[in-house]
């Protein structure tokens, strides 16, 4: 495999190998660890005009989660489970020294990070979720107006290969519109360097098929997961961080969708959608640093 690329400035990329999935991310700064996770239909190359920023108060790792960007794509729906995907990310981090940490992630990654607060909470100094309902929560009290705008998370959950065979005829084209079709955004927002690094990742196949499974492993896998932890809270410091004009701000009041979940919780809009923090990443790097310091 080629040494991985270099698509956050300043940081130093690699690959760790753990447990048998080797897992590409890139790393900068000094001061307490902070883990950040980037969500679907995207890589690392997410947080290249945020990471930069943290690194001056914080050990900043980002990597590819599995199934996304050169991380590893392993066969099975069950393989990307949430569950699957944090003990990754835990593995990832205790390899690099850190036992402990803060972690904040987007999306897909914002799920995979409350199900490690939630497996291995001595584990999460402080846990931040950007722009997600709770998994069992969407899934269980769908709206129309949230199947509408969320209609992927059902579509790319279909049996392998219809997804990824409608998917292949323009993988642009369609993941393209999913970076625009959460609420307020165009390919402006995007740099030219990130959408490149998306383009090269679903590009390949093996990716595409990925990105499906992680949407199938969430109905098949995490809503029962989820099902058994409704009474269980994160104790740990938490922040909800959501796009103020994005489908989620829409459809729901996003903080009393967590108010169960979280014990120690803290809240706040930032402007734009559900990609906001391309659109605003100096309101994000305020927001994270106002909360990791407090």
């Amino acid at each position: 495999m080629t040494e991985p690329r270099n698509d956050i400035p300043g940081f130093s990329p690699a690959r760790a190998t753990l447990d048998g999935v080797e897992i590409a991310y890139e790393s900068g700064g000094n001061g307490p660890p902070l883990l950040l996770l980037h969500g679907f239909p995207q890589t690392r190359a997410m947080w290249a005009e945020v990471a930069p920023d943290l690194a001056r108060d914080f050990t900043v790792v980002c990597p590819d989660l599995r199934g996304y960007g050169e991380s590893t794509k392993p066969t099975g729906v069950s393989s990307y489970s949430f569950r699957e995907m944090a003990r990754d990310m835990r593995l990832l981090m205790q390899s690099l020294g850190h036992d402990s940490f803060h972690v904040a992630g987007h999306d897909r990654g914002a799920r995979t990070a409350h199900r490690m607060a939630l497996d291995t909470p001595g584990a999460v100094r402080s846990l931040t979720v950007m722009d997600i309902v709770p998994t069992h929560f969407l899934l269980d009290r769908l709206t129309h107006p949230v199947a509408k705008a969320y209609y992927h998370w059902f579509f790319l959950a279909q049996p392998e290969p219809f997804p990824e065979n409608m998917i292949a005829a323009d993988p642009d084209a369609y993941y393209e519109s999913c970076l625009l079709g959460f609420g307020k955004a165009s390919l402006a927002d995007f740099k030219p360097a990130q959408l490149a690094a998306y383009r090269a990742a679903w590009s390949d196949p093996d990716c595409r098929r990925a990105m499906c499974d992680d949407y199938r492993a969430a109905i098949e896998v995490d809503f029962d997961l989820d099902a058994k932890d409704l009474g269980r809270r994160v104790t740990c410091p938490a922040l909800v961080l959501y796009g103020a004009e994005g489908a989620m701000a829409r459809a729901f009041d996003v903080p009393g969708t967590w108010a169960d979940r979280l014990s120690d919780m803290t809240s706040r809009s930032i402007p734009g959608g559900h990609f906001f923090i391309d659109q605003s990443p100096a309101d994000t790097v305020r927001a994270l640093r106002k909360f990791l310091h407090s």
